[in-house]
Formats: structure tokens, sequence, C-alpha cells
């Protein structure tokens, strides 16, 4: 009989357990086309310099497994985080598709952060490493010193940025480091459907970032719900996503829908432009564009050719409601049929939908295939039809929860349901319609703004006192985030200062459109804004409409 300090360590299992049938997405999206079809092309690739890259499923593949490699050469364990902050490139699909390979978890990041988010982000993710793209490499510095960061690798053939810490690689060299080791990723990691896949980073209903944590599964299930109920995606078809990659919409519509029938995408690197979509549209052909309602209204103002979307078979909208006027016009101007819809971070992709054939401007559109929609009041009861609530949603791509948030995770996702924050009315006939956020967050261009976040940076100004953001539809019916401010007594700053303070420490999406200086803001009794008050008084100043603004939804600085 052996003591407890003598007796042998127990043998460690060469794989964990599988509970489930084994599944890999990364294997199901690509390997098994680069096996049936290799020659086919998956990508084409437009790159800053106007260059054109393509890749077919065999070559991915081959990339695929070149990046898992490098991982595990390493260090990379499975279900340790992946930071990407990257253009939209083959070297983002790539390294996300490779983490999923290895069982790591790939966080594709907005390409918008500033320094101190994408700092944020590191140290919330815990991640091991983070890649970046070239046009991103000076946010680099800012991770230095994070506690489990242990790698930086840079896609560029320039100089590398100096991160105190960890260890800092150009993409070449860090491919060519793990190259021998490519044998060990032949085989994919044991993963099944439910295993840990990657995360989604949401200001959502609360406006503070929270890691939306998705499966495995949760990508084939987009993939055979709305794509293949709404879309009808075949082989032949090729997207083309305004909406960038790191987006829950862009990634479904950039990889998961295109990559699960075989079917090829392009990938545009630059910075979103109607000329640039427009020659996009004429070289390339997609079938399918996506894109949300503020950059559809920037198409629409640009004086495009009315042949422009000739070749597209269908527009997909997302991100915020569509007016019905918009829609209307985009239409008849253009002649392509517009499927409109509502996804969130949280379920991945579009659950309520335009289909084609019966669509209806100013709606939303009918359930979704393998989806369930119910609108209750706030006591959580049911409504009749006809009545506005609070839209719940249900379905197998929900993802698990946040990130070490429990308290909103219990709020959000209510056993099978999650709580998306919305107000929506249904029409008998099945059609819903949304009514708008029935919290404060705004949701302007398709993005999450946080009037909270704003609002901050601009009482940090010395200049101002009291500080309200609120949302006032621009011409086009589209929400615009428009901060309303008092200034302190005897100071004195214009709308421009504001704004170029607001420009040095947010995001482009979060920047007010429009700056206002009140002499005092309505409150109630009790000394709360009255932040619907507030909002009627910026609408009147404004005559009724905030600025256009064509940035949102485009991944751009």
């Amino acid at each position: 009989m052996t003591s407890l300090d003598t007796a042998p360590p127990p043998p460690v299992p060469a794989t964990p357990p599988v509970t489930g049938e084994p599944f890999n997405a990364a294997e199901w999206l690509v390997t098994r086309h680069a096996l049936a079809t290799p020659d086919k092309r998956a990508i084409t690739a437009l790159d800053l310099d106007g260059s054109v890259r393509t890749l077919s499923y065999a070559e991915l593949d081959d990339a695929v497994h070149g990046f898992a490699a490098a991982l595990l050469g390493a260090g990379v364990r499975p279900e340790e985080r992946l930071l990407l902050c990257m253009g939209d490139t083959p070297e983002l699909l790539t390294a996300f598709l490779a983490g999923l390979r290895i069982g790591a978890v790939p966080v594709p990041v907005s390409t918008m952060l500033k320094p101190h988010d994408i700092r944020t982000l590191a140290t919330d993710s815990r991640a091991r490493l983070l890649v970046l793209s070239a046009e991103f490499a000076d946010l680099a510095p800012a991770v230095g010193g994070s506690r489990d960061l242990a790698d930086v690798v840079v896609l560029t053939d320039g100089d590398l940025p100096d991160v105190p810490g960890p260890r800092v690689h150009a993409w070449a060299d860090f491919v060519a480091a793990g190259a021998h080791l490519v044998g060990d990723v032949a085989e994919p990691y044991p993963t099944t459907a439910d295993s840990p896949a990657f995360w989604l980073y949401t200001s959502g209903t609360t406006g503070t970032p929270k890691g939306a944590m998705h499966r495995h599964g949760s990508l084939r299930d987009t993939a055979e719900t709305y794509a293949r109920d709404v879309l009808a995606i075949g082989p032949d078809d090729v997207t083309f996503s305004v909406a960038k990659f790191f987006f829950a919409y862009g990634l479904g519509n950039t990889m998961t829908f295109p990559f699960a029938v075989g079917a090829s995408t392009v990938l545009d690197r630059s910075r979103p432009s109607p000329a640039r979509t427009a020659q996009v549209l004429r070289e390339h052909r997609p079938t399918l564009f996506f894109a949300g309602p503020t950059y559809y209204a920037a198409l629409l103002s640009a004086g495009l050719p009315a042949d422009t979307f000739s070749g597209v078979r269908a527009c997909v909208s997302a991100g915020e409601a569509f007016p019905a006027a918009l829609f209307e016009r985009f239409t008849s101007t253009f002649g392509v049929e517009m499927l409109d819809g509502i996804g969130s971070t949280e379920m991945l992709h579009i659950f309520i939908s335009g289909r084609p054939g019966r669509t209806r401007a100013g709606a939303t559109g009918e359930i979704v295939a393998g989806y369930e929609a119910r609108i209750v009041d706030d006591e959580g009861l049911p409504v009749p039809d006809g009545t506005p609530g609070n839209l719940y949603v249900k379905g197998s791509s929900a993802a698990t929860g946040y990130w070490s948030r429990t308290a909103v995770t219990r709020r959000v996702f209510q056993g099978e349901w999650v709580r998306t924050g919305d107000t929506y009315v249904r029409s008998a006939d099945g059609y819903y319609s949304s009514l708008g956020r029935t919290d404060d967050i705004i949701k302007a261009g398709g993005i999450w703004v946080s009037p909270t976040e704003v609002e901050e940076r601009l009482r940090a100004h010395p200049a101002v006192n009291q500080a309200v953001v609120v949302s006032v539809p621009d011409a086009d019916g589209l929400d615009k985030p428009v901060g309303c401010v008092v200034l302190v007594a005897g100071a004195s700053a214009g709308a421009d200062d504001l704004t170029a303070f607001c420009r040095e420490g947010l995001a482009a999406y979060k920047r007010p459109r429009h700056i206002l200086v009140f002499d005092e803001l309505p409150q109630t009794a009790t000394g709360k804004l009255q932040r619907f008050r507030i909002r009627e008084l910026a609408v009147e100043r404004l005559g009724g409409a905030a600025a256009p603004d064509l940035t949102p939804l485009t991944g751009g600085a």
C-alpha cells in the first residue's frame, strides 16, 4: 500500500472526454469543402493598395492549418482567448478559423477602438494572444503589461511596434516558427457543438462591454436557420458585406453563410464608401449584399446609377430599424429586393426577417424558422396582437451568457428566452414591427452607443456642468446621438470645441452628431433630468432632424 506522498500521479488523458457528437466549426466551414471542391474559390480579397487576391478552399484550409500550428508553437491552449483587431482580410478569417480548429476562443473586436478600449478588452478577456493588421498596429503599445498576454502578432512587412511585456512577431515569422507542427493539427481539437468557440463583445442593453460567449454549434445553427430559410443561399452565391467581420451580423454574412454551402465571399479591407461599393458590385458581381439602413441611405444619396445592383438578387439590412420611406425609396430606385431583419450579438444573427416576395415596408418581418418570439408587458405577461410590448426571442444560436457578468446574464438570458431590449408589436398576420428601444441605449447606425459613456466624456470638459445625450432622428428617420449640455457658470465653450474634445476620447461612431448648449435642462420635481423632454428640446432646436452620418457599420477609424 502506497502513501499519498509516494503514489504515482494519475495518468493525464491525451484529449478531454467527449460528451457529445464531435463537431468543429472550422472543419465544417472549410476543411470539408477543401476535400470535396479544393479548387473552388472561397475568398476574393481587395486590399488597401487596390490589389486583389483570391484563395480557393484548399488554399484557405492550408492557411488555417499553418496558423493553427503557429498557435500551438506559441503555447496557446484550448479555450484561451485570441484577440483579433484586424481589417477584413483572409488573415482575419484564417486566425479566427485556426483558433476554432485548436479549441481556442477567437475574439474579433472593433477596429474603431481607442487604445484604452483595446486594453480594457484585453484585460477583461484575459487574452493570451493579440493579432493586429498593420493599419491598427498603433494600438499594440496599449496592451503592454497585460497580465495574461504573451504574444502580439502584426500583419505587416514593416517595423513592429514596441510593446512592453509580450513577444511581438510579424505574421509571416510567426507562421514560419510553427511550420514543424502542422502535422499536429491534421485533426481538429475534439470539440462538440456545445464547446466554447468564440466571443463577440457588445455594449448592448447596459452600455458596458460584455463578451457574449458562443458555441461551435451556433455557427451551424445560423446557417441552417436564416441562411437556409430566408436567403436560400447556394454554392453559386457570392456575398459582400459592408458590415465588418467583428459584428455578429458581418461574421455571418462574410464567413458562416458562404462557407456553410461552399460559396464565396468578397472581403474589402478599406473603409466603405458609396463609390467603392459601386466598384465592388460592378467588378466582382456579388449576388447577396449586406449593410444597414444608415449605409443604404448613404448609397441612395450618392446618385449611383439605377443599375448598380443589377447583379444582386437580394439586399439584406439589419442593425437598426429600417424607416418605411427610406425602404421604399431605395427599392424603387435600384429595383432590388430588400430583406430587413433584426438580430443581435446575443443571438448571433437575424431571427425576424422579411421574406423574398413578401416584404412589407415599415415592418421588420416574420419569425425565422428555428426561432420563437414573444411580446410581453412589463409584468412578463403576453400581450395581444397590435399591442406594444417587450420582445423576447429563443433559438439554438443564443449565446451561453456574458463572460464574468453574472447579474446582467441572468437579466438578459432568462431560461431559453433572451430579452432583446426592444419594444415591438406583432400584427394579426404575423409581421413584427419595431417601436424602438425599451431603455436609454442608443443604436446609431446599427452600433450600440451608451449615452452614459458619451456624457462622461462631455462632463470631463472643464467648461461642462451638465450633459445629457439623446437620440434624434435624421432626415431619413435614423437615430443619431445628440449632446445637450449646460456650461459651468462663467465658462465659454462652443459646439466645435466640445466636438473636438469628444473626438479625442471617443470612437468615431460614439461622437455626438450635434452638441447643443442650453441655459438649463428640464428636471423632475425630485431633481432627475427628464430625458424625454430634453429629447423634445433637441428635436425642436434641430428643426426635427439630426445631421446624417455615413460612418457606422463600416468598421472605419
